[in-house]
């Protein structure tokens, strides 16, 4: 979940612009505009649901109006304002940005689809946001469990019908910001699958024109479970990104304490 949140957040400066003379391989992973987003928030929240036994509605609920300047899609603003816990048809990326920590925490990947398809029915009800939460959440899964790069692969392509094979050297000359499930899974897949360790696939999200932030939090929770973290100081960086100063110029401390909460199987969904 770490490498989801970092990912997240590393990616957030490059969304909509990049500084001239942009260089994806050299440059630095975090400056000074760089911040947590939706896609921090609300796999945050994910957590939070799994270890209270909440509805995930509820918690994204919870944590959407609390952190509400955070940049979320209007539909989903809609949603929270609206108090809704039905979901909307979305087919946007938002419900693969939130699952990693389901990924990490269920025992098998039955359990972990299921319970992806759960998290995702709230809002992104539509096929395809269904699909990209629980490939996804399979994908954390069967990286943290052993699996071989080309068996992940494998596993998205034969059963999520996913492209793939796509080198990103094919994606870097047309890149586009895409917010839908359709357009953001195969390539932060691909990100994934080119890299060498966390870092370089955040890197990998750096060189094509994207959705970064997403594409970041979704390719890096993949590679986070894969190689067994960042490989950077992962409290460190949650320190300095999650406890913020808020209204009240009080230091909220919130999404820090559940980012980094020890989680336990006896408060499961």
């Amino acid at each position: 979940m770490n490498g989801a949140i970092l990912g997240d957040i590393a990616g957030s400066r490059f969304e909509f612009t990049r500084p001239t003379h942009f260089n994806w391989k050299t440059v630095p992973l975090f400056g000074g505009t760089s911040t947590f987003t939706d896609d921090t928030v609300l796999t945050i929240a994910t957590k939070y649901a799994v270890l209270n036994g909440l509805p995930y509605a509820r918690a994204y609920g919870l944590f959407g109006r609390k952190y509400i300047t955070v940049g979320y899609g209007p539909m989903f603003l809609n949603w929270l304002h609206a108090y809704s816990e039905k979901g909307y048809g979305s087919y946007g990326n938002g419900s693969a940005m939130r699952v990693s920590f389901i990924g990490e925490y269920f025992d098998t990947l039955g359990e972990v689809e299921r319970e992806a398809e759960r998290s995702a029915a709230c809002t992104h009800n539509h096929p395809e946001g269904i699909k990209a939460a629980k490939a996804t959440a399979a994908a954390v899964y069967m990286a943290r469990t052993g699996a071989s790069k080309k068996e992940i692969a494998g596993y998205l392509h034969r059963v999520y019908k996913y492209t793939v094979h796509k080198p990103l050297a094919l994606y870097r000359p047309t890149g586009k910001f895409d917010v839908t499930a359709m357009g953001t899974m195969p390539l932060a897949i691909r990100c994934f699958l080119e890299s060498e360790d966390w870092e370089s696939c955040i890197r990998n999200v750096f060189s094509v024109r994207c959705d970064t932030d997403t594409v970041g939090c979704i390719a890096g929770g993949i590679a986070g479970a894969f190689y067994g973290g960042t490989g950077l100081d992962e409290d460190a960086l949650l320190r300095r990104f999650l406890i913020k100063p808020n209204e009240g110029d009080v230091f909220d401390t919130f999404l820090y304490e559940w980012a980094t909460k020890a989680p336990t199987k006896e408060t499961a969904v």
